[in-house]
């Protein structure tokens, strides 16, 4: 019971500080508070009289500000998508219902997350004359990728005095999906080839593919006309088709490394640099695969495995970036995740491009197996500082290995990988 009580109060003060208390009336508090306890021996010295005329200032604010509360009609929503460190606008339409005009009206988010702030929060409209509309865009800046939830949007007056405000909470948009950002590069440059799909193919669009004849048999129910083999029928007195193949076709993995070792005493608040920048990068990467005719596979270990399939339409980049959107760091190794989920498809699998955090025994199995599965490796590490272990004697075997810093990725200026 004591304990949702506290919670309760704590609600209360949050609720007071945040929302009711303009920055000016935060100001007015403090003041209060200091002269009232520099005053508190006297009533007679200069301080008492400072606190009660802020008092009385403060008072008649919220009376009035109470009783000038405006009553309006809120028509509109937010969007459901954002890029990361890109501004969002949405615009709302407000209606006043009441009698009286409504003063200095304004409207907000209050009590979001520390990844979103709201740009340009005080702007307000000086006067909504009775039954006017008005739209009043509302614009965020999400710092970081994620998924947000939104609290309700708040129509308010700060008449008379912009010391506190007045209003009512409107329902909005419930959560605001904050896609990573990412600078577009011309290609990445993997050796690409095709292997065997059994069955696969149905999954995917027929672009690009030419089909390769495989024999004939006769004619089932359903069978295109355009198949008909007419010679042979003439020869066997029995409709006989012809058959092809489509199985051949390119598949990339694309495995994004989110292991970020467990230290008790550091969680930054803006999320991990150089995991940050892997996603990003991954991101770009996903959208040079996306121009070409391949199968995209995204391997990404994080609390959970995300395994997800796009390219050749079925799906676009927008759901990559949905996905990328919402990996969190790993903080124990998920490579004994990884390595079973990706030893299944390797055999399908013409290349493997790897976007990793650091240089490792277990990373160094994971790549290991990928060729000793014969397919085709990239390895991208994003990184300040050297690995945990030289990866100078696994390029006789893997190939290069390209290392990039947060700072490269971020600035854009990679054109080619």
């Amino acid at each position: 019971m004591k304990r949702k009580r506290s919670d309760s109060l704590e609600r209360f003060v949050r609720f007071l500080w945040m929302y009711k208390l303009t920055p000016g009336g935060r100001i007015l508090v403090v003041t209060g508070i200091i002269t009232g306890t520099l005053a508190a021996p006297s009533l007679e010295i200069p301080s008492f009289q400072t606190f009660l005329a802020l008092f009385c200032v403060g008072m008649l604010a919220f009376l009035v500000n109470l009783f000038a509360r405006p009553r309006v009609e809120v028509n509109g929503q937010f969007p459901d998508k954002a890029t990361a460190r890109h501004p969002v606008t949405g615009s709302f339409v407000v209606r006043n219902k009441g009698w009286l005009p409504a003063l200095s009206v304004g409207a907000g988010f209050f009590g979001l997350q520390r990844p979103l702030r709201q740009r340009e929060a005080d702007r307000e409209l000086p006067r909504l004359g009775r039954h006017e509309t008005a739209t009043l865009p509302i614009t965020l800046e999400p710092l970081r990728r994620g998924l947000y939830p939104l609290p309700r949007l708040r129509v308010f007056s700060t008449f008379p005095f912009n010391i506190c405000r007045a209003g009512k909470a409107h329902n909005s948009k419930t959560s605001l999906l904050v896609l990573p950002d990412f600078h577009p590069i011309a290609g990445i440059d993997v050796p690409i080839g095709t292997r065997y799909q059994p069955g696969g193919i149905a999954l995917t669009s027929d672009v690009g593919e030419s089909p390769e004849y495989i024999g004939n048999r006769e004619y089932r129910e359903g069978d295109p006309i355009r198949h008909i083999d007419f010679r042979a029928w003439a020869r066997l007195a029995q409709p006989v088709v012809r058959e092809f193949q489509e199985e051949y076709y390119c598949r990339v993995a694309l495995v994004l490394d989110t292991y970020v070792a467990r230290n008790r005493w550091f969680r930054p608040r803006g999320g991990f640099r150089n995991l940050e920048a892997a996603v990003s990068l991954a991101a770009s990467i996903a959208d040079a695969l996306s121009r070409g005719e391949y199968i995209i596979d995204i391997f990404a270990a994080g609390p959970e495995l995300y395994v997800f399939r796009a390219g050749r339409h079925t799906a676009h980049l927008e759901n990559v970036l949905e996905i990328l959107a919402c990996v969190d760091e790993c903080r124990s190794n998920p490579f004994d995740k990884v390595a079973p989920a990706l030893a299944d498809e390797l055999a399908s699998i013409s290349t493997v491009v790897c976007v990793l955090l650091d240089w490792d025994p277990s990373r160094e199995a994971l790549m290991r197996t990928a060729v000793e599965a014969g397919c085709s490796t990239r390895v991208l590490l994003v990184r300040d500082g050297p690995p945990s272990m030289d990866y100078g004697p696994a390029e006789d075997w893997l190939g290069p290995i390209l290392c990039l810093s947060p700072s490269d990725v971020s600035a854009g200026g990679i054109e080619q990988l």
